[in-house]
């Protein structure tokens, strides 16, 4: 009798720690987790990826009629780190569970869910939609696997891809790249250390590479100079200048950042010849100009 009541507590020690033992194991729809970047705009598709295995997929698998979780498994996520514009619909930033409802082989509606959690499609509620949008499917190279990508990315915008079977699903993305930059731009200068000058003259570069708010660039680089003249943001303002076509005060900024460069020789180095080439070329187009 106390071997036996041994035994069962020998047995009862042992089930915990088998039951704590999990095995790594193949998957059927393995999770696949992507990061896009577009502009300054991070798009995040998580999705189990099932494949066809000899299966008929449209109208069978995926029956007509009947909202998708668009992957396998745990409902498809996507999940957009700033508001992003999906065909004029503002989609503010945030993750939404990603559902299709494939209306029949021509017709289908993209739907951004703001519910979370769900086991599929198990438990949705349509009146929890961020957003309802038709798109058509079009014919696509046989992907015996579900993939999601996005492609052709700009600094604006990119297409949202879903691959499977033989259909191509095509959703575009836009994004107000150079207003959210702006606006970041904006809450960095805002808790910059009030002796960083580089903080403003980064600023001001990316906004001579847009061409673009040529009046705030050149508060901006006031600012700098302001905090610590040198021949960076000298040549900056000089930059601006010549944006404006103003070659003549150019050309006088161009000058000093030459004299100042000669302070700090070995930075100023990486930049001599594109400024001093500057100011053989503003010499020309200021008789231009004029």
């Amino acid at each position: 009798m106390v071997k036996y009541i041994v035994a069962v507590f020998f047995c009862l020690l042992t089930l915990p720690v088998l039951a704590q033992t999990q095995l790594k194991l193949p998957q059927p729809s393995p999770r696949a987790n992507l990061t896009y970047t577009i502009g300054i705009t991070e798009v995040t598709i998580n999705y189990g990826a099932p494949g066809v295995k000899n299966r008929e997929v449209w109208g069978k698998l995926v029956p007509y009629g009947q909202v998708w979780r668009a992957g396998a498994n745990e409902a498809t996520t996507i999940t957009f780190s700033t508001n992003v514009f999906i065909a004029q619909e503002m989609i503010p930033a945030g993750t939404y569970s990603l559902y299709i409802l494939p209306v029949d082989s021509a017709n289908w509606t993209f739907i951004l869910s703001k519910q979370k959690g769900l086991w599929g499609a198990e438990g949705y509620d349509p009146q929890l939609d961020q957003v309802r949008l038709s798109f058509g499917p079009q014919p696509a190279p046989f992907h015996e696997t579900l993939q999601y990508s996005v492609k052709d990315i700009s600094a604006n915008g990119g297409r949202l891809t879903l691959n499977w079977a033989d259909k191509q699903l095509v959703v575009p993305i836009r994004v107000e790249t150079h207003k959210q930059t702006l606006n970041q731009i904006k809450d960095s200068l805002s808790s910059a250390a009030a002796t960083d000058w580089s903080v403003y003259a980064q600023a001001v570069n990316y906004l001579l590479l847009q061409n673009a708010d040529h009046e705030l660039a050149l508060q901006w680089v006031n600012k700098s100079i302001s905090i610590e003249e040198n021949f960076y943001n000298t040549w900056l303002k000089a930059k601006l200048l010549a944006q404006k076509n103003e070659y003549m005060e150019a050309l006088e900024l161009n000058k000093k950042a030459q004299k100042l460069g000669k302070k700090a020789k070995e930075s100023y180095q990486a930049y001599a010849d594109e400024i001093e080439d500057a100011a053989v070329l503003w010499k020309e187009k200021r008789f231009a100009v004029n």
